[in-house]
């Protein structure tokens, strides 16, 4: 370990070469193409991807509507005819008028695909369309394009929000942990400068590999490595506060702080880069993207809490931890009368009734997901309602109710023989073909039911069964991948959670030395995760009102509650198997809650409360995502670390640690 009087000399260079590549390089920008979100080999891909190679570049279409509470007259409904022709450019279909003539609606292909691009381009025509209206008629624009150009629109600036607002609640909640003014400095700044440096190079090394990634992807990857960053920082310290109290030399005190360490942080560091590795088999190619960039930050994460921040801390003397300076002498947390100790104590006194009682709060608090509703339509996605959705309602109004998102029929075979098809099917409103490229047409298949509901989708699955005998004909639009990601989601969830179990429980195995322990912790972080997912459902659907869960939540959830649940594993056993060598299974397990209980809960409430953060996005997906996760730490930390996992491991006594033998063993037997 090097001398204070040139410490410093690492974490300077870090501060300045770090923020140079910072504000020189940039994060990359987003190259977003309309199958990123889709899954591969599906039909509905298939067809988004043709549409990018249609002359007009149609594969994103907008919906002008212009309404009015009373009829519109003729001379009206004209002047709207030429306002539209204006804001079209020309080439587009006339304006169909409703039946009852209220409403008047024309179809505008958008030449873009960028979520940037898409979003301008959409407000632009927005602008035009209300120019010059006659009194009392609306102007909106809905459709695929708007809708996209809406949910841009939410990641406006969204990465600086984000970024302030998890700074804020990690400053807020170090300061409550540390109890000291200047402590919280150190390993906030640290760990947000490896934030930055990892969404620079999770950012670039994804456009150099071409994995898709999006405006969503930076901002997990922003929150993952805050909460896991500070997660190492709150071990690392911890232990080098405990040494100090054995030792003057702070360099000796953090050289064996980071020898205890390490290991615990490397172990948990490399488990959660392989899980978040195993969504490069995902069929989506943006939830690929995702996991490589978060496996990149957790990595820079973990290096610069275990190379930057023990130099960082060893340039200070004792005064930084004031007004709780450690004095050697006195005793550690380990060897005192700590909250934690006597919770671990009460526990190992009726060990039984303990895991009991743990087990059946689980239990009630999974019971939630037997309500489970999954499947958010675009409608849905949003927390606010923007102008694209609340104007499709209105279209339902006097159109029918698929006017405003048809689905895309694309064929190289008999196009009459495939519209009379498509005509017979269940759910069908009306076929018009609306294009050809390349020897395909395109077909719109307006649905009777509104897009993004359970009945849209049980209308794709009808067209498609009577378009099934031309085999050169695809189904797509937005209810068609709906119904195609949903299938993907599934095999996803069946590919990937195992997988991610079966990482895990190898990387407690090789790091415990034991055959029993990781089984035990596995089936415990299972038991969280099922905990989690019915409690934020139930808080989903009567606190906030969701009435769906989206598709991804469960599958996202189960990664990032399973791979840092490990941490907390690891902080607690790594440590507990430590302490058991030379005081046996039961008093190390105690002494080892008493020292990190206290870090393990400050860690789950500032990880719990940084996930919590997602919730200032606009977005349904990422408020669920935020919820489950938050509840589960919380779980995690206050209970099942504290409480169940303490309990079965005094009971069990050394056959916890099977067939790991202990140096000394316990004198006492295994509780009752």
């Amino acid at each position: 370990m090097l001398r204070p009087r040139v410490a410093w000399i690492l974490p300077v260079l870090y501060l300045l070469i770090g923020g140079a590549l910072i504000g020189a390089v940039g994060t990359a920008p987003v190259d977003r193409a309309a199958t990123d979100q889709l899954p591969a080999g599906a039909d509905s891909t298939e067809v988004a991807r043709l549409l990018e190679d249609f002359p007009t570049g149609d594969s994103q279409v907008a919906v002008v509507l212009y309404s009015a509470e009373r009829a519109l007259t003729p001379a009206e409904q004209a002047t709207l005819g030429g306002s539209f022709a204006r804001a079209a450019g020309g080439g587009t279909a006339p304006l169909q008028a409703a039946e009852d003539q209220t409403a008047l609606v024309g179809v505008i292909p958008m030449p873009s695909n960028d979520a940037a691009q898409l979003s301008d381009d959409v407000e632009d025509l927005r602008a035009a369309v209300r120019r010059d209206l006659p009194d009392g008629v609306r102007a909106e624009v809905t459709g695929p394009a708007a809708i996209q150009g809406d949910l841009a629109q939410v990641f406006e600036g969204a990465d600086v929000t984000l970024l302030m607002v998890t700074a804020s609640v990690v400053a807020v909640l170090l300061i409550i942990t540390y109890r000291s003014p200047v402590l919280w400095l150190v390993p906030l700044l640290v760990v947000g400068i490896a934030d930055r440096l990892a969404s620079v190079a999770a950012t670039h090394a994804l456009a150099g590999l071409g994995v898709a990634f999006d405006q969503s992807t930076t901002g997990i990857l922003s929150v993952l490595v805050f909460g896991a960053g500070t997660d190492y920082a709150l071990l690392l310290i911890s232990r080098y506060r405990d040494e100090l109290h054995r030792t003057p030399s702070r360099p000796e005190a953090m050289s064996r702080a980071w020898r205890r360490t390490s290991e615990a942080v490397l172990a948990s560091a490399a488990t959660v880069v392989v899980a978040l590795l195993t969504l490069l088999l995902s069929a989506f190619p943006s939830t690929r993207g995702l996991g490589l960039a978060c496996a990149i930050g957790v990595v820079i994460a973990a290096l610069a809490v275990l190379v930057v921040l023990p130099l960082a801390l060893v340039v200070f003397p004792r005064w930084i931890f004031w007004p709780r300076r450690p004095q050697v002498g006195t005793p550690t947390l380990s060897e005192g009368r700590s909250f934690w100790r006597r919770v671990g104590d009460a526990v190992a006194h009726r060990p039984v009734l303990s895991a009991a009682a743990g087990i059946a709060v689980l239990a009630v608090l999974a019971s939630g997901m037997v309500g489970i509703r999954s499947g958010l339509s675009e409608a849905d996605q949003f927390i606010d309602t923007p102008e694209s959705i609340a104007a499709a309602g209105r279209l339902a109004e006097s159109f029918p109710a698929g006017s405003a998102d048809p689905a895309v029929v694309l064929t190289r075979d008999d196009v009459a023989a495939v519209t009379r098809a498509a005509q017979s099917a269940d759910g069908v409103a009306s076929v018009r073909p609306v294009g050809e490229h390349d020897g395909r047409t395109r077909l719109d298949v307006v649905l009777d039911h509104a897009p993004g509901t359970p009945q849209a989708r049980e209308d794709v699955t009808s067209l498609r069964s009577a378009l099934g005998d031309f085999p050169d004909t695809l189904v797509g639009g937005t209810d068609a991948e709906d119904v195609d990601t949903d299938a993907a989601t599934r095999d996803d969830r069946t590919l990937v959670l195992p997988l991610i179990l079966v990482v895990v429980l190898l990387a407690l195995g090789l790091l415990l030395r034991s055959l029993v322990a990781p089984v035990v912790l596995v089936l415990t972080v299972v038991a969280t995760y099922a905990a989690a997912l019915g409690a934020g459902w139930v808080i989903s659907s009567t606190v906030f009102g969701f009435d769906r869960i989206d598709v991804g939540v469960p599958l996202q959830a189960f990664l990032f509650l399973v791979a840092l649940g490990v941490d907390y594993n690891i902080f607690l056993v790594a440590r507990a198997a430590e302490e058991a060598e030379e005081h046996g299974a039961r008093e190390g397990m105690l002494r080892a809650l008493a020292s990190t209980g206290g870090v393990i809960t400050s860690a789950g409430i500032l990880l719990a409360a940084v996930f919590a953060v997602l919730g200032v996005l606009p977005l349904v997906v990422l408020a669920q995502l935020g919820i489950v996760i938050c509840v589960g730490v919380l779980l995690d930390t206050l209970l099942v670390r504290t409480v169940l996992v303490p309990a079965i491991a005094v009971r069990m006594g050394d056959r916890f640690w099977w067939p790991r033998r202990q140096a000394t063993r316990s004198s006492q037997p295994a509780a009752r």
